[in-house]
């Protein structure tokens, strides 16, 4: 592949792989299996399915390759089919153009070629189209093509049908296909066409797609892909920020120019985070205005002239040819106020970087997919909020496929309703939130979800916490200490910042694989091992001409072909990561080529020596990221991202450096109260939040001390929280602090972390200990590491005791805790007030 898989993309992927194993060894025309793909929206699922298709012509270890395979793949758009091929060919370095075929009218052959990827869709199968019909040249209609096919390749045959929802509508009886989607699950007698053994079915909304199947005697496999991991990524933009009037007013204008104004500013962030980040490609937001419909003598009842007026009011400017384009459907260019305003299909309109404003009625919520539309202005009413729900759901994946840390308005989505009143905006919110086919992302309007910017005078305060530390518990997926390391060294070479790394580093692991091999030699494990790969043993019998009598037998050994060897060796290669194989192939010139092969096959095969070395990469990662993370630190955001994956990648949690952007994003209701010297402020210079008693308790109490100079809500789940791990019922969890304290002495800042926490909790005594082994690390980053709870004194008065884990006795104890019985005895022999 030519671009990496996310995390959650690679762990759909191997699930994949295992449903397919199964799936092919048992897959007939009359045993047909289903494998159920839900990928929401924003998922990259055509992503997964390139490497996926990979995998089936080229293979995995323990995923065998079928270089003749065919695949399928069928929509009910000829645009999306197009789409989908042009991403095959960029996303994928070993499927090659020629394999992707389009089956075009004049196709004609009595099967599939293997080796291909065939796109067909379901305008070109009705029973009046050329495919369809036998003469005129055409010697096999496609239906039998494809039954024939199947018939032949049983398990290298693989239907993908995309968007599996889609005409999957299901009656009294499924035992018939009512559309010609249906078909290929169903098949059909009346156009010779057998079910097809291997179904992949990819959408968004399986539901539908499944509920056809279950009155069949397909077997069905489920892969799904979690919503939540999708949002983590950061695929997806954060939250959708929706404006409308206070009270209901005439305020279209009005609102079109405010929605201007936040386009215009959210393209003057992207230019400047662009520059300032060196980024390759540069993000040109999109404004998209949904307007009404018309009537048989007018296009629209919104008036368009009096839309390019407002908005050019705000610009300053005249837009210029080719900056306005529309999706009417119904009508070709326009000319409005002597603009021409172009029609572009809505899945061309994301790589026309020229397009800055599209004007739309309903259209755009089938084939959309631009990442660059960061504001929406609507001029629907309030009984059109399914659509504008639809839309939406389009309308919130990351343009640079990440999220972006340094400025929290990057990963918002601006809806702007002048029609609607608070009851039709919670109307569109209930519908964000619990169709299916929407997005996980967070939705509400703009005077409860706002962006908090760095308070201004304390710059010093962020630099001093530059050297404090967070964790992200479960947020990477694990990978071997070798691919780590190699990944590290790769990343540290190309950032410059150590330019030899990767030579030397390669050059120290293929020294400990020649130590390991020579230690198989030495225990005479090696030719055990090894004997499985370069010899073959052959049986030869003797039988009379004429009678099953065995008249002699004999066994004897020839030497592998290199070419069987090569699979074993590119196997191995899979397991040892970053082409680590054909280094220490090439580091051992002076022995034959199958004998150097032949030890990198054996050490793969050697537990102890893949876990030596293991644990010697697993070391120098640790011992180079240490060294260089300060270099790491200041490299650009998406470079430290690629450095923090490989950090995170590993079982047991680890520390990654802790960067506050320079704004986050924040919840809070309309009338939450202010509080004093937070770190982050709203525009206004305020400070709202919504906290719970024991947190205003505590945080008044802290602010009565003149040391302290700021503070910080620590919110659950953000991507800039303070994060730490603790253990409960054998899983790794993370747990959020509620307060971080900012003081300040004679030598400088102190930290302190608080966590008022109820007693009468089932955690108590896992997060406790989880914060005594976090003071116990990083005792010299922070000061008070506190577990706070409001209890009774011995005089009767109601008071919040501390049990500090910055303190070295009471975090001895908290960490020998094994439940809440033992906390409670420590709580009342050693806390504070």
């Amino acid at each position: 592949m030519k671009v990496g898989l996310f995390d959650f993309q690679n762990e759909a992927l191997d699930e994949l792989q295992t449903k397919l194993k199964v799936a092919r060894q048992l897959a007939s025309i009359d045993n047909p299996q289903v494998i159920s793909f839900s990928a929401p929206t924003g998922a990259g699922k055509t992503i997964v399915m390139t490497a996926l298709f990979e995998d089936i012509f080229y293979g995995e270890p323990g995923f065998d390759a079928q270089s003749d395979a065919i695949i399928l793949w069928i929509s009910d758009m000829p645009e999306l089919n197009e789409q989908t091929r042009l991403k095959i060919e960029g996303m994928s370095d070993r499927i090659r153009v020629r394999q992707l075929v389009n089956i075009d009218s004049d196709f004609d052959a009595r099967e599939l070629e293997g080796g291909n990827v065939y796109f067909i869709n379901t305008q070109k199968l009705g029973n009046d189209k050329l495919l369809t019909r036998q003469g005129d040249s055409r010697t096999f209609p496609i239906w039998e093509t494809f039954t024939n096919t199947a018939k032949s390749l049983p398990d290298r045959f693989y239907v993908v049908i995309d968007e599996a929802h889609r005409g999957m509508r299901t009656s009294t009886s499924t035992t018939d296909a009512k559309t010609i989607m249906q078909r290929f699950l169903l098949g059909n007698s009346d156009v010779g066409l057998s079910k097809m053994p291997m179904v992949i079915g990819v959408s968004a909304t399986p539901k539908r797609f499944e509920e056809l199947l279950s009155g069949t005697t397909h077997t069905v496999h489920k892969v799904y892909i979690k919503a939540e991991d999708v949002r983590e990524s950061g695929l997806l933009k954060d939250r959708i920020l929706i404006d409308y009037p206070e009270i209901p007013v005439q305020a279209e204008t009005t609102m079109l120019i405010e929605a201007t104004n936040k386009w215009l500013e959210m393209s003057n962030r992207w230019s400047e985070y662009c520059v300032k980040e060196k980024e390759d490609q540069e993000v040109n937001p999109i404004m998209v205005i949904q307007v009404q419909d018309g009537t048989d003598e007018i296009l629209t009842k919104t008036d368009l002239g009096d839309c390019l007026v407002a908005i050019e009011s705000v610009l300053g400017r005249r837009l210029r040819d080719g900056e306005v384009v529309h999706n009417f459907n119904e009508v070709g260019d326009l000319n409005i106020n002597e603009h021409s305003i172009r029609y572009v299909e809505a899945s061309r309109i994301q790589e026309n970087q020229n397009i800055k404003v599209v004007f739309f009625k309903l259209s755009l919520s089938t084939g959309w997919d631009c990442p660059r539309a960061e504001v929406m202005m609507s001029f629907r009413r309030a009984e059109d909020h399914t659509y504008i729900a639809q839309l939406l759901g389009r309308m919130v994946r990351t343009p640079l496929a990440r999220r972006i840390d340094i400025d929290a308005n990057l990963n918002d989505v601006y809806l702007y309703l002048p029609h609607y009143n608070q009851e039709a905006v919670l109307s569109v919110i209930e519908d964000l939130n619990s169709s299916e086919d929407v997005p996980p992302t967070e939705t509400g309007t703009s005077r409860e979800q706002v962006t908090l910017n760095r308070r201004e005078g304390i710059e010093e305060v962020f630099e001093a916490m530059n050297e404090l530390v967070t964790y992200r518990v479960n947020k990477a997926r694990q990978q071997s200490s070798l691919r780590r390391l190699l990944g590290l060294a790769r990343g540290l070479t190309h950032d410059k910042i150590e330019e030899a790394l990767l030579d030397s580093v390669t050059s120290e692991l293929v020294q400990q694989m020649k130590l390991e091999v020579q230690r198989l030699r030495d225990n005479s494990l090696f030719e055990e091992i090894g004997g499985q790969f370069n010899t073959v043993g052959l049986k030869r019998v003797a039988v009379k001409q004429g009678t099953t009598f065995v008249e002699d037998t004999s066994e004897y050994t020839i030497s592998t072909a290199s070419s069987d060897l090569e699979v074993h060796f590119q196997q191995a290669g899979r397991l040892l990561s970053n082409g680590l194989h054909m280094s220490y192939w090439k580091f051992n010139r002076d022995k034959s080529a199958n004998d150097a092969k032949l030890e990198v096959i054996v050490l793969t095969k050697d537990h102890e020596g893949m876990t030596n070395l293991e644990n010697f990469a697993k070391t120098r990662f640790n011992d180079l990221y240490t060294k260089y993370k300060r270099e790491i630190f200041r490299l650009k955001e998406q470079r430290r991202k690629h450095y923090e994956r490989l950090r995170l990648s590993y079982s047991d949690p680890q520390d990654i450096p802790w960067i506050l952007s320079e704004s986050i994003d924040f919840r809070r209701s309309v009338n939450a109260p202010s509080y004093e010297k937070h770190l982050y402020l709203e525009d206004d210079g305020s400070f709202k939040a919504d906290l719970g008693p024991w947190e205003i308790d505590v945080i008044n109490i802290e602010l009565e001390n003149d040391a302290v100079v700021g503070w910080l809500r620590n919110v659950d789940r953000k991507k800039w929280s303070l994060e730490i791990p603790y253990r409960d019922g054998g899983y790794v969890k993370p747990m959020f602090p509620d307060l971080l304290l900012v003081r300040k002495d004679s030598k400088g800042f102190l930290f302190d972390i608080l966590e008022p926490h109820d007693p009468s909790l089932r955690d108590n005594a896992a997060k406790a200990v989880g914060l005594a082994e976090f003071a116990e690390r990083h005792w010299g980053l922070f000061d008070r590491i506190q577990l706070i709870r409001k209890k009774k004194g011995a005089d009767g008065t109601e008071r919040y005791y501390r049990l500090d884990m910055g303190n070295d006795e009471v975090r001895q104890k908290v960490l020998a805790v094994t439940d809440n019985n033992q906390l409670d005895q420590i709580f009342e022999l050693h806390s504070i007030i």
